[in-house]
């Protein structure tokens, strides 16, 4: 007989009062067996994680299952009897409350409520006689003597026997009251979340989506239930999200920030997927958020606008800073703007900017031609080249755009085929070329500075690209306005450099003379950088007793006083030249001059100069130097048949315009047809290099001379190539040659050379005086040396068809050797040469020079010098290391 459930004995007053308490329980009876069973049943019904291991099973079977939600909310499970025995009492149970199972068993649960709270159960057992269950919260005694709240779930239960018991699951509140709170912030983030949300399971299906992604896709989420997106999306998208899924879902690897345009393609997405698991990693499904990044993506894509014309403004900056010619900034800035800006790009310039002239006024610039002088496009083809090529003319009519832009000073923006052909004329080949090339956008900018137009900037667009827009012509404004700045200065710069280089022409020699015996080729490069002249320069002077001088010099520093200076000293060192010192004594007295030869009051001469004297009849030269570079000689071996070249080292040398400074000089023979080189440091010398270095490469490149007689020209124009800066084009050849006759001076090269500084060469040939040109005697210091003389200058003359000049020569010579025998102890020489002019010297050995005086009409002598300056052309007199010699130079008659 099954017995109804009763309260325990302790329990008073019910309907059904049991007598007995848990002390008076009766024996193993039929009853503890159908507990035992009951049991059994229960532990069958109880979750896997509240049965007790079973210790024959540890070390075997399959691995212990993952940990799950159950073992997080720790459900404890207890079974009780008919009698309100505890009967089972799981492990779990054991965690909660600290009671192990030994202490519990045969115990009612009631002992284990805390003071004052249903004494004995009652309302509990109450529920479970009414309605068969039971749930609330259940204070229950820890061991440790706190009080544990627990949530419980208690079930009558009957076993097969029909015994009745009780199943009881209890939970701590704490543990389920934050599993709730996390499940419900889930929920609400969910639900009000502006980012859409979409679960899927794993088969990819969606489970739900929140109103956030159904606004975002216009779709209800009771229309995407089960459905895949393949089902849903696009195909466009449809495709690739699926696959990301799918990966997703297999590899664990989450997917952020998936940028992708909206289903309507009128906004932008980003999509982030990542693998949904339990807590024991068990693959749920696959998680999206979504998030509308169409105005950020607006926003960035503006800013990226702006860099990108910053970016373009910047580089047009950086490509023009450093460019001072006109041609080559137009050249640059119509590439800098194809392809990045436009496809075809044009600038056209006004002569006068291309020029350096001056501008023109309103009223002239209303007739006036532009020129093409830069052009780029994506791809040049045949209709291209008709409708941009550089250097030539466009022409426009006078109510053409090109023209209303060109006056106006403002920009015009084109967007139509009418206005296109209304640019520059009517049926203008090169406005039919912009037709069929597809040109559908063009902006025509002036380029102006200083409230005057340089010319104009044109750049158009063709086929599919997006046409210009009103920030587009800003930006174009932007850049033809550096554009212009640059413009402007290249112009002023060519102007200004063209007047320093007139004015450092107009100082250098013009012409450069070649006496007999001497060959002379030479180059002058002025400084690429700035528009400053230098202060570089280079002589060659003929001495009036048939020597001939050569100079080279380099002023410090530059500017229109640097070339000033050059000039004054050019003008002394001719001055002293032709008072025919030697080449120490010319330097000692040019620095005495150093003063008056400054370029301020205030500030000191610094100058570098070598003077060299070279004399063809006795092949010999003196040099001396002031701080200059060495010359270098270039001779061929008799035996080799090769060329080399050494450096002459003369004594070191001050330079000019220090006080105090000393200068020596050097006497050489040089082998006939030798080349004496002298250079200014513009040509060795470089920035960061040691400048011996440049020496030893310029003596390999002259090295390398070959043939017999080396043209000159072709010398120099050798050396510049290959040590110039930017060598490679040489400078410009000279008017004339400089071989029997005067050379013009040569033009500049220009600055695109690349010279840091001024470059002057100077190549002389040095040779000995033709064949039957010359004549020398020597004479012991006798009366009868006189009449010698006479004689011997009288056939001379004849012979070389000089027969008018025989009276006066005869003259000359008769009383200077007279006049060398009387006051002379040692031997008296005399020489002829015939050049452009007749050249008489005599020489003796006293070193002071003759002192004219003048003559009473009554003395017998004093009336030598007299005489001889009204014979001669000029004469002068020179020092000698043992005398002197006096010269004088006699016309040849017009038929000689």
């Amino acid at each position: 007989m099954i017995r109804p459930i009763r309260p325990p004995g302790a329990l008073t007053g019910d309907v059904d009062s049991v007598s007995g308490s848990a002390e008076q329980a009766p024996g193993p009876t039929a009853e503890a067996a159908a507990a035992r069973r009951a049991v059994g049943a229960a532990r069958a019904a109880a979750p896997r994680s509240a049965q007790p291991p079973d210790p024959a099973a540890r070390g075997a079977g399959p691995p212990p299952l993952p940990e799950s939600l159950l073992d997080v909310l720790r459900v404890g499970i207890v079974m009780i009897d008919a009698h309100g025995r505890i009967v089972l009492w799981s492990p779990t149970t054991t965690e909660i409350l600290g009671w192990p199972d030994s202490l519990v068993i045969g115990r009612h649960l009631s002992d284990f409520f805390p003071e004052g709270h249903d004494p004995g159960g009652v309302a509990i057992y109450r529920a479970l006689l009414r309605r068969g269950f039971w749930r609330g919260i259940l204070p229950l005694r820890h061991m440790e003597g706190v009080t544990v709240e627990l949530e419980g779930r208690a079930t009558l239960l009957r076993d097969p026997d029909r015994t009745p018991f009780i199943l009881a699951n209890l939970v701590e509140t704490s543990r389920i009251r934050a599993i709730e709170q996390d499940l419900a912030a889930l929920d609400s983030l969910f639900a009000t979340s502006p980012l859409g949300i979409a679960l899927f399971d794993t088969d990819l299906r969606y489970l739900r989506i929140n109103d956030a992604l159904s606004r975002l896709s216009g779709v209800h989420p009771d229309d995407v239930a089960g459905k895949t997106v393949l089902d849903v999306l696009p195909d466009h998208m449809a495709r690739e999200i699926y696959e990301i899924q799918r990966q997703v879902l297999r590899t664990g690897r989450s997917v952020i920030d998936l940028v992708m345009p909206s289903p309507d393609r009128t906004g932008a997405r980003s999509l982030s997927f990542g693998r949904l698991t339990d807590r024991g990693g068990r693959t749920l499904g696959v998680g999206c958020t979504v998030i509308d990044i169409t105005e950020r993506r607006e926003a960035l894509e503006k800013i990226e606008h702006a860099r990108q014309r910053l970016s373009l403004l910047d580089d047009v900056g950086l490509a023009l800073a450093d460019l001072l010619d006109v041609r080559r900034i137009s050249e640059v800035l119509a590439q800098v703007l194809v392809p990045r800006f436009a496809d075809y790009s044009g600038v056209m310039l006004l002569d006068e900017v291309i020029s350096g002239g001056e501008l023109p006024s309103r009223q002239r610039l209303a007739a006036t031609t532009l020129r093409q002088t830069g052009v780029a496009a994506k791809q040049f083809t045949p209709a291209v080249e008709r409708m941009l090529r550089s250097g030539q003319d466009v022409e426009f009519g006078t109510e053409s755009i090109f023209r209303r832009v060109l006056l106006s000073g403002f920009p015009y923006l084109v967007g139509s085929e009418r206005e296109l052909r209304e640019t520059t004329y009517r049926d203008d080949p090169k406005v039919q070329a912009a037709i069929e090339l597809g040109i559908h956008s063009l902006m025509v900018l002036p380029l102006r500075a200083r409230g005057t137009v340089l010319g104009l900037l044109v750049i158009s667009r063709s086929g599919r690209r997006a046409p210009f827009n009103g920030e587009d012509l800003a930006l174009a404004g932007e850049v033809a306005a550096r554009a212009s700045v640059s413009l402007d200065n290249a112009r002023l710069y060519a102007r200004e450099r063209e007047s320093a280089v007139m004015l450092q022409r107009s100082l250098l020699p013009q012409r450069v003379p070649a006496p007999p015996g001497v060959q002379v080729g030479y180059r002058y490069v002025p400084a690429a950088t700035g528009a400053e002249a230098g202060g570089d320069w280079f002589d060659v002077i003929p001495l009036g007793d048939g020597r001939v001088a050569f100079v080279i010099g380099d002023v410090i520093g530059h500017g229109l006083n640097a070339a000033a200076t050059m000039g004054r000293l050019r003008t002394a060192v001719r001055t002293l030249a032709g008072m025919g010192l030697p080449p120490a004594a010319l330097l000692r007295h040019l620095n005495e001059l150093g003063d008056d030869l400054a370029p301020a009051p205030d500030e000191l001469l610094m100058a570098t100069c070598i003077y060299a004297i070279y004399d063809p009849a006795e092949r010999s030269c003196v040099l001396a130097n002031a701080g200059h570079l060495p010359p270098l000689l270039l001779t061929r071996g008799p035996h080799t048949g090769l060329w080399r070249a050494r450096a002459v080292h003369l004594p070191e040398g001050m330079p000019l315009g220090l006080e105090d400074a000393r200068f020596e000089e050097r006497r050489i023979d040089v082998p006939d047809g030798a080349i004496l080189v002298l250079y200014t440091d513009g040509l060795i010398e470089r920035r960061g290099a040691d400048i011996t270095d440049g020496l030893e490469q310029m003596r390999t490149v002259l090295g390398r001379t070959t043939g017999d007689v080396p043209p000159l020209e072709e010398l120099c124009d050798r050396v510049l190539s290959a040590l110039a800066p930017g060598g490679g084009d040489p400078a410009p050849q000279p008017a004339g040659t400089t071989r029997g006759r005067a050379a013009a001076m040569p033009a500049p090269a220009p600055p695109e050379q690349g010279a840091e500084d001024d470059i002057a060469l100077l190549a002389a040939r040095l040779g000995g005086l033709p064949g039957q040109t010359s004549a020398s005697w020597s004479f012991p210091a006798r009366n009868a040396s006189a009449y010698r003389a006479r004689s011997l200058v009288r056939r001379t003359l004849r012979d070389w068809g000089l027969e008018q000049l025989t009276e006066p020569a005869v003259l000359v010579v008769s009383e200077l050797v007279t006049n060398a025998v009387r006051h002379a102890r040692g031997p008296v020489g005399v020489r002829l040469v015939r050049g452009a002019r007749l050249l008489v010297e005599v020489s003796d050995s006293l070193p002071d020079p003759p002192q004219a005086r003048d003559a009473a009409p009554d003395d017998e002598g004093g009336r030598g010098l007299a005489l001889v300056a009204r014979t001669a052309q000029r004469w002068g007199t020179r020092r000698e290391p043992h005398g002197k010699t006096i010269w004088l130079e006699l016309p040849l008659p017009p038929a000689a």
